[in-house]
């Protein structure tokens, strides 16, 4: 899409997305993006430690602020998804599927430059997770850490070149997490929901493992042909990350819900 057609895009923005600085946001990202190692090496050291401290300690309940925490993500994730996915919607819909891979106007549309920014900071403040995890005395695992660890550098790498695939990338992961973050706080607030709701957010995780690794396949092939704007360390870094996801959410698929007792299972999932 061409500044003209971002103009002409007929989803009425909000007055808070269409006064929104990108430019300022891009100059801040590419200035401080290196910051995220700093976020991620503090992130790993408090978790260790704290599971360290809580060793000989009791649990914390913690069930009244992982529902607000919860809850408050699921509603960022559901408006930036309705938001984002609008947009794409309108891509596919009026310039193909191949448009919709390679516009990076996404970055600067009046509808989604906000929420392309939001999704990149959010990364680090969804660090918290983690931290009803190790107050809880919950099991952690290595997928958890590991993905919000690779996922802040990711998303504050690309962000600050905004390259093609972004688009894609910031719509699954924020359709994704509406269903998740909804999920985490329905269970916290001791709901009753159906196992197969936990098998379905998995599978479609894995799903997205999936379409990642196709879209950065597509940039790859089209980055030279037309105006896709990528580069090489970009896609190695995107396919690597993907990769790695879609082996470790596999595994947890089939380790949690297709091998084992029933009763393990349940453990597992819990």
């Amino acid at each position: 899409m061409n500044e003209s057609e971002v103009s002409s895009y007929p989803l009425t923005a909000y007055d808070f997305e269409r006064r929104f600085d990108e430019r300022s946001a891009l100059l801040w990202m590419q200035e401080h993006w290196t910051k995220s190692f700093m976020f991620c090496g503090l992130y790993a050291a408090l978790v260790f430690t704290g599971q360290h401290f809580m060793r000989e300690r009791q649990k914390l309940n913690l069930r009244r602020p992982l529902v607000l925490w919860s809850l408050s993500l699921a509603i960022f994730s559901i408006v930036g998804a309705v938001r984002t996915g609008a947009y794409m919607l309108h891509v596919l819909t009026n310039s193909g599927f191949r448009q919709s891979v390679c516009d990076n106007t996404f970055y600067s549309a009046p509808v989604t430059k906000f929420w392309a920014y939001a999704f990149a900071l959010s990364k680090a403040p969804e660090l918290g997770d983690t931290l009803f995890i190790v107050l809880r005395k919950q099991r952690l695992i290595f997928l958890h850490w590991y993905h919000h660890i690779t996922v802040l550098l990711y998303s504050w790498y690309t962000y600050k070149d905004q390259v093609a695939g972004g688009g894609w990338f910031m719509t699954m992961n924020y359709v994704v997490h509406s269903l998740m973050y909804t999920y985490y706080a329905a269970r916290a607030a001791s709901l009753r929901v159906p196992r197969p709701c936990a098998m379905i957010i998995t599978f479609l995780q894995i799903l997205q493992m999936v379409m990642g690794l196709a879209i950065q396949g597509l940039v790859y092939c089209w980055m030279h042909e037309v105006r896709c704007p990528s580069n090489e360390d970009n896609i190695m870094w995107g396919s690597l990350m993907y990769l790695s996801y879609l082996i470790l959410f596999a595994s947890f698929f089939y380790n949690t819900y297709l091998q084992g007792s029933p009763r393990d299972k349940g453990s597992k999932a819990e």
